[in-house]
């Protein structure tokens, strides 16, 4: 099977499910210093805001890289992928010191966790897959449920925006044949979502989130993947201090393939996404 094979399947579920027989989420945040760049900025704001002992709650967890990280920094950490072979994964790499509870399920429905449980609710994932925005805000509703009233939740999402140049980076005549609406610059949503800066705003607030930051988690790390994986130590850590000096201006938040939202409970507004 091919991601284009992925087109006629109707079930949400097991689109994501044969999305990732396709694709290798366990390489995906490790393969090079450009692609550590997500990781590194998504742990340094995270850490922002943990308390000593701070439960965390890892929605669409992929293989563990994140539940892993916290687990193994003293967190107790409960993780729910709803992809079979990231769970095969994920499971092959636990061990019995890793103080985590992961299940398989799904991020609409996250009935096994009682009210308020968590200091931390992570969605990085979900948001990449679901179409429909009643599903979306179903997913927020569901994550704030879970968060304890002082607890903090962090969406990521993938960049409409960026992704276009980074696409024309691999594919010089993508400008003319790419799977986007060549008026309004809006990508095909597949295999998966993609949301501008200004559609994550909407959907959050709409969902009832306090925003509290903005980060461009990855900022232009893809596009000058070469370069950044040809640096040596020394400036790659200068590089990564200009990338944390940048990534919160608004003015270049959009340039970013992926996006992180840091938001807590606010009150739920009709949605206009």
């Amino acid at each position: 099977m091919e991601f284009k094979d992925i087109y006629a399947i109707q079930d949400e579920t097991e689109q994501v499910q044969k999305t990732y027989e396709l694709f290798n989420e366990d390489t995906r945040l490790s393969h090079g210093q450009a692609a550590r760049v997500e990781f590194l900025t998504t742990v340094h704001y995270i850490e922002k805001y943990l308390k000593p002992g701070a439960s965390i709650l890892d929605v669409g967890a992929g293989t563990g890289a994140y539940s892993f990280y916290f687990s193994r920094m003293g967190y107790p950490v409960s993780a729910l992928e709803l992809a079979d072979n990231n769970i095969r994964v994920f499971r092959q790499k636990l061990t019995p010191e890793d103080n985590i509870d992961l299940r398989q399920g799904n991020a609409l429905d996250l009935s096994h966790y009682g009210d308020e449980s968590f200091d931390a609710v992570l969605l990085f994932g979900p948001l990449y897959h679901l179409h429909r925005v009643e599903d979306r805000l179903q997913c927020i509703r569901e994550a704030k449920r879970v968060c304890k009233p002082d607890g903090m939740i962090f969406f990521a999402f993938i960049s409409n925006d960026m992704v276009i140049l980074t696409e024309f980076s691999y594919r010089p005549d993508y400008f003319l044949s790419g799977d986007y609406d060549k008026e309004t610059f809006k990508l095909e949503d597949f295999p998966f979502v993609f949301h501008t800066v200004d559609d994550c705003r909407a959907l959050l607030r709409s969902g009832g989130v306090e925003i509290l930051k903005e980060v461009a988690s990855d900022g232009v790390s893809e596009l000058l993947a070469e370069k950044i994986n040809a640096m040596d130590e020394d400036n790659f850590v200068q590089y990564l201090r200009y990338h944390f000096y940048i990534c919160e201006k608004p003015e270049l938040l959009g340039m970013s393939n992926h996006l992180l939202f840091i938001g807590r409970k606010g009150t739920e507004h009709e949605s206009h996404c």
